[in-house]
């Protein structure tokens, strides 16, 4: 058994990171699921099918879930799932932390939560202005 992989992001986003991750890993060694927030869709609707697939995924290790901005309906509809066990988030998904979750798929959810939130927060440089400069 190992941690799932939830993604809950507007449109496309979501399934179109997991795509680039897999050109360049080949297989995404985490059970997957993606959930993506259409215009047409409700707070309600996107719980529900979140609750759900939650369920689904966890085989015991617990369920990653990763957000693209937080304090959208996506993050929200996330942080609405904490009241389940064995769930963490991270909001903010770039493809830098998913090819550092693919990397390390045996490790415990805790620690590939870390490794989410160092892999996005490494995978963003500043180049050409010196970083004095930008506060």
């Amino acid at each position: 058994m190992s941690v799932s992989l939830l993604i809950i992001s507007h449109n496309n986003i979501g399934e179109s990171l997991i795509n680039s991750a897999n050109l360049m890993i080949k297989e995404n060694p985490l059970t997957t699921k993606i959930i993506s927030a259409v215009l047409e869709s409700t707070s309600d609707e996107l719980y529900e099918n979140a609750a759900s697939l939650i369920n689904e995924l966890d085989q015991g290790d617990g369920v990653l879930i990763l957000t693209d901005l937080f304090g959208s309906t996506p993050s929200n509809i996330a942080h609405r799932l904490l009241e389940k066990e064995n769930v963490s988030i991270v909001s903010g998904i770039n493809l830098s932390m998913l090819i550092r979750i693919f990397n390390y798929p045996h490790l415990n959810l805790k620690e590939i939560t870390k490794k989410a939130y160092s892999g996005g927060i490494d995978g963003i440089k500043i180049n050409g202005v010196s970083s004095g400069d930008i506060e």
